[in-house]
């Protein structure tokens, strides 16, 4: 048995990515499906944003106007 090669792709969408998986099945070659860096960054970003979200409906934080966000920018 030859050793492993290890291939990745960049698929731009789903379905990209589903064209891939149908692929390694056909073949039934083994696979593993992560998300990335960015899309793991974009997650802790509206994560966050939603815990803020329910902190003034809580009234635990202060609403603020548009204008003082972007002022804040």
């Amino acid at each position: 048995m030859s050793p492993e090669n290890i291939f990745i792709a960049h698929p731009k969408n789903a379905e990209q990515v589903e064209a891939l998986k149908s692929v390694m099945k056909s073949f039934k070659i083994k696979f593993e499906m992560k998300k990335s860096d960015e899309t793991l960054l974009h997650l802790d970003e509206i994560t966050k944003s939603l815990s803020q979200v329910r902190k003034i409906k809580e009234g635990k934080l202060k609403k603020q106007s548009a204008r003082e966000f972007l002022d804040e920018i």
